[in-house]
């Protein structure tokens, strides 16, 4: 029993024949005139017109909003027109019309069972064809052509602005709930600042993330050394936004009091007891 409900979408009517002999389920996108064997994203709750931007996605969120009562327990797969799945990997010079449809995913395997989603290889912004940069992105490569020879610099808002549209990273961000859209800017951020630096990490995809406190002091400056009134009592806070910038240093330093009791000149203005005069 077939166990896999594989949705194909195209931009071309006359692909319906094949989509169908492939056993898959025709979804026609784009500008062109589907009939009513087709399923699209026009209808329903839509945002079709960001079909040129955003692509497959405009029918996932029709599906989202329209189509989620009438999918059964079945897996759910979409592929596109000329892009397929398959369980090996197989030469290109032996995939053809006639080939494709003995190659490409019709079941999902009993051993795939225990998995939620199955993905396909990760590509990466920063290593697609020169030619892909120029033919979708030429506005961005004439504002600021170190794009195109700079890798680092091709991070996710370049890839955001060179598929979906510029600046509609930040648009959609903002449709996101207020502690997502504060985590996911502060990651794209953080990843962002250290790719600058460690570019091998645009490779390396988000493990786990964790949070803390922004401390800010009273005046602004940071607060390290020893408490006053305080044996053995020491503090490194009030770096604020600087954390990742003064962190290592102030760790340092602050090692190095609690070793030898030196208070180097360089923490005075972070001295602890500046507070004790405010108060007083």
């Amino acid at each position: 029993m077939k166990n896999l409900n594989m949705f194909c979408l195209t931009l071309e009517p006359n692909h319906y024949e094949f989509i169908k002999q492939l056993g898959y389920i025709p979804v026609g996108l784009g500008d062109k005139n589907f009939n009513n064997n087709w399923l699209s994203d026009k209808s329903g709750i839509n945002i079709s017109e960001k079909n040129r931007n955003y692509g497959e996605y405009t029918f996932h969120y029709w599906i989202w909003k329209n189509y989620m009562g009438k999918l059964n327990e079945n897996w759910i797969g979409f592929c596109q027109y000329r892009k397929f799945w398959t369980i090996k990997n197989y030469d290109d010079s032996n995939i053809n019309l006639e080939t494709l449809p003995s190659i490409v995913l019709k079941d999902i395997a009993s051993e795939f069972q225990k998995y939620d989603v199955i993905l396909g290889e990760p590509f990466f912004t920063n290593q697609r064809k020169t030619m892909k940069f120029i033919k979708k992105g030429f506005k961005l490569i004439l504002k600021n052509p170190k794009f195109l020879f700079s890798k680092k610099s091709r991070n996710i808002k370049f890839h955001f602005d060179l598929m979906h549209g510029e600046n509609n990273l930040y648009k959609a961000i903002d449709l996101l709930d207020n502690e997502n859209k504060v985590d996911f800017n502060g990651i794209k951020s953080n990843k962002t600042h250290a790719t600058e630096i460690l570019p091998f990490l645009s490779k390396l995809s988000i493990d786990r993330t964790w949070a803390g406190y922004m401390p800010f002091s009273l005046d602004g400056d940071p607060i390290i050394g020893k408490i006053p009134a305080y044996k053995n009592l020491y503090i490194v806070s009030g770096l604020a936004s600087s954390g990742f910038g003064k962190g290592p240093m102030s760790g340092k330093y602050i090692a190095e009091c609690v070793d030898s009791d030196f208070i180097p000149e360089i923490l005075n203005p972070a001295d602890p007891g500046r507070f004790m005069q405010i108060s007083g």
